[in-house]
């Protein structure tokens, strides 16, 4: 929850919940707000977040922790290619886990 996220990242920093709405330019009992789960900050407020904590937006948000790969200079064909590739190695690593 980006509510505990916040809170563990800013207590993990040392820093108070005013000394974040200072940076981030808003009140304390905005962040107050995020932090008990009232309210969730907009999408400026999660890049800002990520950005100072230097975390991904991805993790604040609780999504799942993804990678990315740079495909400039590729061909459809190629991309294909590797998104084959990659799920042929995600299918034989669990594989490898259900007979481990």
């Amino acid at each position: 929850m980006i509510a505990d996220k916040i809170k563990a990242l800013r207590e993990g920093r040392g820093i108070t919940q005013a000394e974040l709405a200072r940076r981030l330019g808003i009140t304390r009992s905005g962040v107050n707000a995020w932090e008990m789960g009232i309210t969730v900050p907009s999408t400026q407020y999660v890049v800002e977040l990520a950005l100072l904590f230097n975390v991904s937006s991805d993790y604040l948000l609780d999504l799942p922790i993804t990678k990315t790969l740079p495909v400039d200079g590729l061909n459809d064909a190629e991309i294909s290619a590797l998104l084959c590739l990659i799920d042929c190695l995600k299918s034989r690593g669990n594989k490898n886990e259900n007979n481990g």
